[in-house]
């Protein structure tokens, strides 16, 4: 019978080896990869693979005596091949670090300091099927070290120091994310290494090795979900474009044809409304360009252009209300303006009372809220996500753009209610 003990370790090994073929699967069918970057995992993850299976089938033929000699000359091969993976690792990572900070692994002395350091290592490594300087296995399956073995691991972790010290450079030139996904791949490395170097600690190599696989592969899945978050704000921003690029062709013909007639009624008035009108179509046609968030007080100035001209057309039909004390934040481009347009148009009614709206902001202890409220007819809020894609457009954005949110109280006859959150 396997004791319980060397059961976990092969569970834990076949787990391994799992993730690694799933991380191996992930950066061939993954298509936001850059060319290098998938072709340094697909290398990564076969190597790691190769490792752990190498691995396995040492502790396979250890775990069913007796020992042939061919079974021994055979186990030899293994042992020296999870060298050999292992090592092969630490001079793959620094050449990605260097990707990952947009710097020439080819033409870097801080590679070929690490190339050679590992060719040292390589040599030393290979004088083991010929003497006994660098390691040996006896008959009884005992692993001795030779007289060079200190020097090869103290290359190891020369190699890795090599590579803690890169990433603390070179920290400013990559994400906050890939910085700490380097570190945590490397310094659990770079202990068991130094460990290594006074008492055999292969587990504690194999545990580190496994954090610095897990580590890369977080590198993978969060570049794919940042990329995935940056084609949703690509499409919410050309949805943007397109929604100012197709406004509402009758608003923009009666505000003219306002203007036609108040520039001899009252020319005072036509000049404000042109005013109005030349920034609020100002303020539309920034917004395709703008890709950030803007300061709110720019987007309250576009809202009450929009509302002034539509105040100017409806007379006594529109009452609007501000009271924005707070307007130290910052929101994606065309929020309000649309929310205010949309209860405008919805609530606008020749046989109803007139409709009031009311702009309100203040500060909370999680951020910013802007509420709007008017009395118009109100509607199923559960179906105007559906039915309206402004208001759909506006809620990606506030998610993607600044983790906001955007809620809707209302009920058929008793008005709406908008409340978006900005999160400080």
């Amino acid at each position: 019978m396997i004791d319980l003990t060397i059961q976990i370790f092969l569970f834990l090994l076949g787990a391994a080896i799992m993730l690694f073929l799933l991380g191996l699967g992930i950066a061939v069918i993954m298509p936001g990869i850059d060319r290098w970057s998938k072709r340094f995992f697909i290398v990564f993850f076969s190597i790691l693979f190769l490792y752990y299976i190498a691995i396995l089938a040492e502790e396979m033929i250890v775990l069913h005596p007796p020992l042939t000699s061919d079974l021994m000359l055979v186990e030899k091969g293994l042992s020296y091949l999870e060298t050999l993976f292992c090592s092969i690792l630490i001079p793959m990572l620094t050449a990605y670090l260097l990707h990952c900070c947009k710097i020439d692994y080819k033409r870097s002395s801080f590679f070929r300091a690490a190339a050679i350091l590992w060719l040292v290592f390589f040599v030393l490594l290979n004088i083991t099927p010929f003497s006994e300087l660098f390691y040996y296995i006896t008959p009884e399956n005992e692993f001795v070290r030779g007289p060079f073995y200190s020097a090869g691991v103290s290359i190891l972790a020369a190699l890795l120091v090599l590579n803690v010290a890169g990433v603390i450079r070179w920290k400013d030139r990559m994400s906050r994310r890939r910085f700490f996904a380097f570190l945590i791949g490397f310094l659990p490395m770079t202990v068991a290494v130094f460990i290594h170097l006074f008492v055999s600690v292969f587990t504690f190599l194999g545990i580190g090795i496994m954090i610095c696989a897990l580590s890369m592969f977080s590198i993978i899945l969060f570049d794919q979900l940042e990329q995935y978050l940056h084609q949703q704000q690509e499409i919410a921003l050309q949805r943007t474009r397109i929604m100012v690029l197709q406004m509402r062709p009758h608003f923009i013909y009666n505000t003219m044809m306002s203007i036609y007639y108040l520039c001899k009624q009252d020319p005072d008035l036509a000049q404000q409304i042109t005013l109005d009108f030349t920034t609020y179509l100002r303020k539309n046609f920034t917004a395709v360009t703008s890709e950030n968030a803007i300061p709110f007080s720019e987007e309250l100035e576009h809202t009450r252009a929009y509302l002034a001209v539509e105040q100017a057309q409806f007379e006594d039909r529109l009452f609007v209300d501000y009271d924005t004390p707070h307007t130290d934040f910052k929101i994606p481009p065309l929020t309000l303006q649309p929310i205010v347009e949309n209860a405008v148009k919805h609530g606008m009614d020749p046989d109803s009372e007139p409709l009031r709206i009311s702009i309100r902001t203040k500060k909370t202890r999680s951020g910013s809220e802007i509420i709007v409220e008017d009395n118009g007819p109100g509607f199923d809020p559960s179906k105007i996500f559906d039915s309206n894609g402004a208001l759909s457009n506006i809620r990606q954005r506030l998610d993607i753009m600044c983790r906001g949110e955007m809620e809707i109280l209302s009920e058929k006859g008793s008005g709406t209610v908008v409340i978006v959150k900005i999160p400080s």
